[in-house]
């Protein structure tokens, strides 16, 4: 199965990460939403196409200091419940 999957804008309020961090935060974001969907993690509903007009994620805590890769797992981990649920 070939998933295409495109997140035309992702907004995080409230991080407490320097802007120079934003391409390692989305890196390990797309490493971990690949790793995710790879293992099957795909709701029915969307496994024949289709689209989410928005996704709102469940809110993350994060630690102080915590890495740029932690943060996207992280951020990773709750889109993706978005889109692994069962209808």
């Amino acid at each position: 199965m070939r998933i295409n999957l495109h997140i035309e804008r992702l907004v995080l309020d409230g991080l407490p990460i320097e802007r120079t961090q934003g391409s390692k935060i989305r890196a390990a974001v797309e490493q971990e939403l690949t790793r995710l969907l790879a293992s099957g993690g795909l709701s029915s509903q969307l496994r024949t196409g289709g689209a989410i007009p928005l996704l709102r994620g469940r809110n993350i805590k994060l630690r102080k200091g915590a890495s740029p890769a932690g943060v996207g797992a992280k951020i990773a981990r709750a889109v993706h419940e978005g889109i692994a649920r069962k209808p």
